[in-house]
C-alpha cells in the first residue's frame, strides 16, 4: 500500500510523461543551538541584522532532513522526489527540521532529482524544457535589533516611510534570493522555478525568511543570459541564474509566446501613520465615511513599491514585470508594510514547448507563492491583528466616552464650587435692653 501526497490531476499528468508515483519519503533532524550559540544569538538579536548562528543552524538542519529524505527515496528505488516541503517546528524545547515529498519512478531516468513542484507543474516544466535537478533553498535569520528598533520607533512618531525598516526587509529578502541562486549554481542549474517565500518566527525577537524552489536546467537558457540586450551585453550577470515564482503552466505559456523569465524582483516599503495623523484618524472614525490620512498613506506606499519594482526590473534589462502582487501587512497599530513581488521577463529565443496545448488537468488554480506567518515585531497574522485592532478601537471609544463624561462632571462640579457663595443674613441681637 503506497501513500502519496499527489492529487488526481497530478497522477494524470505524470502518466502522460510515463512517470509513476511511489510512496511518501520523509527525513528529519532535531537540533539545538547549544549554550554558546544561544548566548551569541541573544546578543546578536540586540545588535540587529542577520544572526549567523541561527541562519547556519536552520540551513544545516533543513539540508540534513533533505539528505535523509533523498536517501530513503533512493533505497526505495525511486527516480526522484517531487512536491517536496521543508518545515521546522519546536519539539521538547528543541527544533525539528522535517523534509517530506512523494517518490516517482520512470524508465529513462539518468540522474536522481528532487523538486518542490507538484505533478501538474512537473509536467509543464518538462514540456517547456525545464529539467529538475534539486530542491534548493536560501534562508536568513534576523532580528530588528535594539538600535534600529529605537530609531525606527522614533521615526514612527512622524507620518511617512520608516526607512530603517524598509531597508532591513529589502536587504533580507534579496540576501535569501542570492543564497538560493548560489546553491542552484553549485548544482549546475541555470534556473530556479516555482520559488516560494515563507516568513516565520524562530524564537522571541528572531525571524527566519526562507526561499525554496526547484533548481533546473534549460538548454535554451544559458547560465546568466537570456538573449542579449541592445549592444550585445548579457541580459543577466554571468554568475546569476534565472529565478521565477511563476507556476508551471505560466512558464509553459510564456515559452509558447517567445518570452522567458529573468529574475524574481521584490520591493518593500514600511510607513507610519504618525501620532498626529493617528489621533486625527481615530476621531474621524467616530463618524461614517472615508479616512483620508490612512487612504493616502497606503496609496503612497503602494506607488513607492511599484516604482522600486520597475527600477529593479529595468536594471536587469527586462521588458516587463509580470505576476505582480501587492500585499499589505500591519506590523503594529499605525505601522504597515507593503510588499511587491513579481517576475521580470523579456523576449527570448528559447525552444518552444514539446506540446501544442496543455491538458486541462495541468491548468491548476492560482496558489499564493508568498506565505507570511508568525507573530513578532515585524510579523503578524492578518486576521488576528485585524480582530485585535477592532476590539482595541472599540475599547478606546468606550474609554474616550467615559473620559468625556467624567470630565464634564468634574468640570461642572469645579464650576459650581468656584461660584461666590451668597452671604447669609444673621440678625444682630442687642446684648443690652433699651432703657
Amino acid at each position: 500500500m503506497e501513500v502519496s501526497a499527489l492529487s488526481g490531476n497530478d497522477l494524470f499528468c505524470l502518466r502522460l510523461k510515463a512517470i509513476e508515483p511511489g510512496d511518501i519519503a520523509v527525513g528529519n533532524s532535531v537540533r539545538s543551538l547549544g549554550v554558546g550559540g544561544s548566548l551569541r544569538s541573544s546578543f546578536g538579536s540586540l545588535a540587529g541584522g542577520e544572526i549567523a548562528d541561527i541562519t547556519r543552524l536552520i540551513s544545516e538542519g533543513r539540508h540534513a532532513a533533505m539528505a535523509r529524505m533523498t536517501d530513503e527515496a533512493r533505497r526505495a528505488g525511486a527516480s526522484g522526489v517531487i512536491a517536496v516541503v521543508s518545515e521546522l517546528r519546536k519539539l521538547a524545547g528543541y527544533t525539528e527540521f522535517l523534509a517530506q515529498g512523494t517518490t516517482v519512478r520512470f524508465a529513462d531516468n539518468t540522474r536522481f532529482f528532487s523538486a518542490a513542484v507538484s505533478g501538474t507543474d512537473l509536467y509543464c516544466h518538462l514540456d517547456a524544457g525545464y529539467a529538475p535537478i534539486s530542491f534548493v533553498m536560501g534562508n536568513v535569520a534576523y532580528a530588528l535589533g535594539l538600535g534600529r528598533g529605537l530609531t525606527g520607533g522614533l521615526r514612527t512618531l512622524a507620518r511617512g516611510e520608516v526607512k530603517e525598516y524598509s531597508d532591513l526587509y529589502n536587504d533580507i529578502r534579496h540576501l535569501a534570493l542570492h543564497r538560493l541562486e548560489q546553491e542552484a549554481l553549485a548544482l549546475g542549474a541555470n534556473a530556479v522555478v516555482d520559488i516560494r517565500t515563507d516568513l516565520r518566527p524562530f524564537m522571541p525577537g528572531v525571524l527566519e525568511l526562507v526561499m525554496t524552489g526547484t533548481a533546473s536546467y534549460h538548454a535554451g537558457l544559458p547560465s546568466g543570459a537570456i538573449g542579449e540586450r541592445a549592444g550585445g551585453t548579457p541580459a543577466l550577470p554571468p554568475t546569476s541564474v534565472v529565478t521565477s515564482e511563476l507556476r508551471g503552466d505560466e512558464l509553459w505559456s510564456l515559452a509558447t509566446m517567445g518570452w522567458a523569465p529573468m529574475r524574481l524582483v521584490m520591493a518593500t516599503s514600511v510607513c507610519s501613520l504618525g501620532v498626529a495623523a493617528g489621533i486625527g484618524t481615530l476621531f474621524q472614525s467616530f463618524s461614517r465615511g472615508e479616512l483620508p490620512e490612512l487612504t493616502d498613506l497606503v496609496y503612497e506606499a503602494r506607488e513607492r513599491c511599484l516604482e522600486r519594482l520597475r527600477n529593479e526590473g529595468a536594471s536587469l534589462g527586462a521588458e516587463r514585470v509580470i505576476g505582480n502582487r501587492l500585499l499589505i501587512r500591519e506590523l503594529s497599530r499605525g505601522l504597515v508594510e507593503i510588499v511587491a513581488i513579481g517576475t521580470a521577463v523579456r523576449r527570448a529565443t528559447a525552444a518552444e514547448p514539446a506540446s501544442k496545448t496543455l491538458p486541462v488537468q495541468a491548468v491548476t488554480s492560482s496558489q499564493a507563492s508568498l506565505q507570511l506567518k508568525g507573530e513578532s515585531p515585524g510579523i503578524f497574522r492578518p486576521v488576528e491583528i485585524a480582530a485585535r485592532g477592532r476590539s482595541t478601537l472599540a475599547l478606546v471609544r468606550v474609554l474616550l466616552i467615559v473620559f468625556v463624561f467624567v470630565t464634564a462632571i468634574v468640570a461642572n462640579l469645579a464650576a459650581h464650587s468656584s461660584r461666590p457663595k451668597p452671604r447669609r443674613y444673621v440678625p444682630v441681637v442687642p446684648t443690652t435692653l433699651p432703657t
